[in-house]
């Protein structure tokens, strides 16, 4: 079957910078940020009677394109989803990183997007400062053959947690993890090196928290 490609360009809104992330083949929701960074670019293959078959994301390097690409590494960008090891929601996180971040209700959890969204931000700001000591000795740097970046830091500290990527960088990469789906620390700093992640500002107390400005947007 032959498909159709769609691009779908999002434009910046004064003071904000919206987002496509989807959900489902029929729903996308757009959630608003404070940033100033550049629109991203989604492409969509649509099939032959004009459905949604499957999202690509084009990222760009900025704090939305690393979140972004992410949310689509973890779930596919689907904020209703559960694994079968209990992780949840877009970003795929446990209970317990929830909890460390002020969230106590899934259920909730999962049915708001804008929740989700700042759960990402809020766990990526209290691992920023976590690792703030690791960030500032080994970006730059090589390990296992990977230069090591904050994005890439970041993403692997939310996917094995600060303490292992602090026992991975500092044991020299002879420390590592993998997840329940042979996931590897190393995997991660390689798959999210680059990006510009100053947006996230560090915070040891960080808590999710939905802005005045966040919204939700049903389209296409």
């Amino acid at each position: 079957m032959k498909k159709k490609i769609a691009k779908i360009s999002v434009l910046p809104a004064i003071g904000a910078l919206f987002f496509l992330s989807f959900s489902s083949k029929k729903e996308a929701i757009t959630a608003s940020v404070s940033t100033q960074h550049e629109a991203e670019v989604y492409t969509v293959a649509l099939d032959e009677e004009g459905e949604e078959n499957v999202v690509y994301p084009v990222l760009k390097k900025s704090y939305l394109g690393f979140k972004e690409a992410v949310g689509f590494k973890e779930s596919r960008g689907n904020y209703k989803i559960i694994n079968q090891f209990g992780y949840l929601g877009k970003y795929q996180f446990g209970k317990g990183t929830l909890e460390l971040i002020g969230i106590y209700n899934t259920q909730e959890f999962l049915s708001n997007p804008e929740l989700q969204e700042a759960a990402f931000y809020a766990n990526a700001s209290r691992n920023k400062w976590i690792l703030r000591r690791e960030i500032k000795n080994y970006v730059g740097k090589k390990m296992n053959g990977v230069e090591i970046t904050e994005s890439g830091i970041l993403a692997a500290a939310h996917l094995a947690g600060p303490g292992s990527v602090k026992k991975y960088l500092r044991s020299g990469g002879v420390q590592g993890f993998s997840d329940a789906f042979g996931t590897s620390i190393r995997y991660y700093l390689n798959k999210f090196k680059g990006y510009d992640t100053s947006f996230v500002a560090p915070n040891r107390k960080a808590k999710a928290k939905i802005k005045n400005n966040f919204k939700r947007i049903a389209a296409l």
